[in-house]
């Protein structure tokens, strides 16, 4: 549930309140998710000079500011964003039903075809040896329950009796923005904690519940892996975003893609709109006013804020770059390709500097802007552009550049840019290095 860097922390939008549906089956669980890489939306055009600047947020309390860190605030902060559903499961179970159909119809293999990642460090060394051996049987939900038991799938906290029966299910902030570096197998292995989950097809899962309507799931479905839009519950329109990092997020001032606002405002926004826990959350500039008591949430924003701020972005993997080619792209980035004007500093955005982008400006869609607070766009900051498998694309805040060199060639085209076929590949593998 971060910000827009990640901004998903994911109750799925249903417009509330959600309207059940009749004799509406399950379906579709069998589904197989394309791999999909990621990182976040890349904004490398040149700028004007009379550019827009972020509107001022209302007052923010300390809460809001980015504080000393804590290494115990820190240790909170990671059990919040691992385990805390703020109650959440009155949705996810009393409403979505959910539960009942993880423990009919959920195996471990839907769960990991729709993009479900299993920590294989809350595996006892029995269950990692039986599924070495082929002697766990992935194809029964009652697997998944005991891997749900055992707290094995990030992002999903389930309660189940001594009868091993499912009873209640949740989601934390760690659905949408934690996986795993597939070091036992693919899906499962060591968390990696901020990384977005480009594989996880969040509309699929919130389809499978069986109160919601056909019209419903039709938006849901529509989304694919590694999407999810925080704003269908709230005004009906259908725009997913790609969902994005949520680690280096220390030193940028506003986060989610249009930069409304701080990371704490986010994560407020995502853990109470759309995660559906309880608290209370107002926005009177977007019209946004749900109340959903008691407070669970408010609480623990600090915390949470100190642990994201702990998670720093990956370096490029060694061996993955032409470190020559590199080092003549960044001279490209700095001077013909013009990156640098918007991509200042060592986060690389001007945000920071209060500066936001009109979408003309940076050849972007402007409707999903004009759902936001500012009606803008910020310079997204480059971090971990290239981190094959996990990052590996797509860019911008809707996933319309496939690769760096989508994004490349979009600015060359908007901003009339002139570049070799030497500086064109040069710039990307500086891109890469990021």
């Amino acid at each position: 549930m971060l910000d827009g860097y990640s901004a998903c922390g994911l109750g799925e939008g249903l417009p509330s309140p959600l309207p059940l549906a009749s004799n509406t089956n399950v379906e579709n669980l069998q589904m197989r998710v394309a791999w999909l890489g990621l990182a976040g939306t890349v904004l490398l055009g040149a700028c004007t000079s009379d550019r827009p600047t972020a509107a001022e947020s209302p007052p923010a309390d300390a809460l809001f500011s980015e504080g000393p860190q804590d290494p115990g605030s820190i240790a909170a902060g990671m059990a919040i964003f691992r385990n805390e559903t703020y109650g959440d499961e009155t949705f996810w179970t009393d409403t979505l039903h959910l539960h009942e159909v993880i423990r009919s119809s959920v195996s471990p293999a839907t769960a990991l075809a729709v993009g479900l990642k299993v920590d294989v460090d809350a595996l006892p060394e029995a269950v990692r040896s039986a599924i070495k051996a082929h002697t766990v049987d992935l194809n029964d939900p009652a697997t998944t329950v005991t891997l749900l038991k055992l707290n094995a799938v990030l992002g999903v906290i389930g309660k189940v009796d001594d009868k091993n029966t499912l009873t209640r299910v949740g989601i934390t902030c760690a659905f949408c923005h934690s996986t795993v570096d597939n070091s036992f197998a693919p899906g499962i292995g060591h968390r990696l904690d901020g990384w977005p989950n480009r594989n996880l097809n969040v509309g699929a899962i919130v389809a499978l519940s069986p109160a919601v309507t056909p019209a419903q799931r039709a938006v849901f479905n529509s989304w694919g892996p590694g999407r999810y839009d925080p704003r269908f519950n709230i005004d009906g329109k259908n725009m997913p975003v790609v969902i994005p990092p949520a680690f280096g997020l220390r030193h940028v001032k506003r986060e989610i893609f249009t930069g409304d606002d701080t990371i704490s405002y986010w994560n407020a926004y995502v853990a109470i709109t759309q995660m559906h826990g309880h608290g209370h959350f107002v926005d009177r500039r977007i019209g946004v006013d749900v109340n959903n008591p008691p407070d669970l949430v408010s609480s623990k924003l600090a915390a949470l804020r100190a642990y994201q701020f702990s998670l720093e972005a990956p370096n490029a993997i060694p061996g993955t770059v032409d470190a020559e080619a590199a080092k003549r792209g960044h001279m490209v980035f700095n001077s013909v390709a013009k990156c640098s004007t918007c991509h200042v500093g060592s986060v690389f955005t001007d945000v920071n500097q209060g500066v936001l982008h009109t979408p003309a400006e940076d050849g972007q869609d402007p409707a999903y802007a004009q759902r936001s607070v500012t009606k803008l766009y910020r310079t997204t900051p480059l971090r971990a552009l290239w981190h094959p498998p996990q990052l590996t694309g797509p860019y911008f805040h809707d996933g319309s550049a496939a690769t760096l060199a989508d994004v490349v060639d979009h600015y060359v085209k908007l901003q009339g840019i002139k570049l070799t076929d030497r500086q064109r590949a040069d710039l990307i593998e500086y891109l890469k290095t990021l």
